[in-house]
């Protein structure tokens, strides 16, 4: 039996190679919706054995995108981040995330957090997969228990980030 990721990773691989751009990336992001639904990845990737807050679950090796499976087994508050220069793209697997979209208010320097004012919140429900392009400022919040799938378009743990401080902090 074919693994869905690995099936999926395939396709994104075909998509972003024919558009490199923010149109290929939202064509991955719906191309990833199904995948999140899919009993076999939830079984396989998600199972009472994966505890893993981070899990690389396909590496593109020619186009360097990484797909990883995150388990969250309590609430969580992220601060704003972006993923430096490269675009992601955040899929729901289970439970919810409340996501919060901000806009930079002063840039952060050296050490010191840049400042964010918050522009849109919404729900990440099971199936929902959204996509955040090249220095797109988000904070996932969990009330609970999550599982989600994230891309990176190159592993975010190689390349330098913002930090920014919520409102209030």
């Amino acid at each position: 039996m074919t693994d869905p990721v690995e099936t999926f990773g395939r396709k994104a691989h075909d998509i972003l190679r024919a558009e490199p751009g923010p149109a290929g990336v939202e064509k991955v992001r719906a191309a990833l919706e199904p995948v999140l639904t899919d009993a076999a990845v939830r079984r396989r990737y998600f199972g009472p054995d994966n505890t893993a807050a981070r899990t690389p679950i396909y590496e593109d090796k020619d186009l360097g995108f990484v797909v990883l499976a995150h388990v969250s087994k309590d609430s969580g508050v992220s601060k704003p981040h972006d993923h430096g220069p490269t675009w992601a793209i955040y899929g729901q697997v289970s439970g919810e995330t409340e996501m919060t979209e901000y806009e930079e208010v002063a840039p952060a320097r050296g050490d010191t957090p840049g400042t964010v004012r918050p522009t849109r919140t919404y729900r990440m429900t099971p199936g929902v997969a959204v996509a955040y392009g090249v220095g797109a400022i988000h904070a996932p919040t969990t009330t609970g228990p999550t599982q989600l799938i994230r891309i990176e378009g190159r592993d975010a743990t190689r390349l330098p980030r913002r930090s920014y401080a919520r409102p209030g902090d």
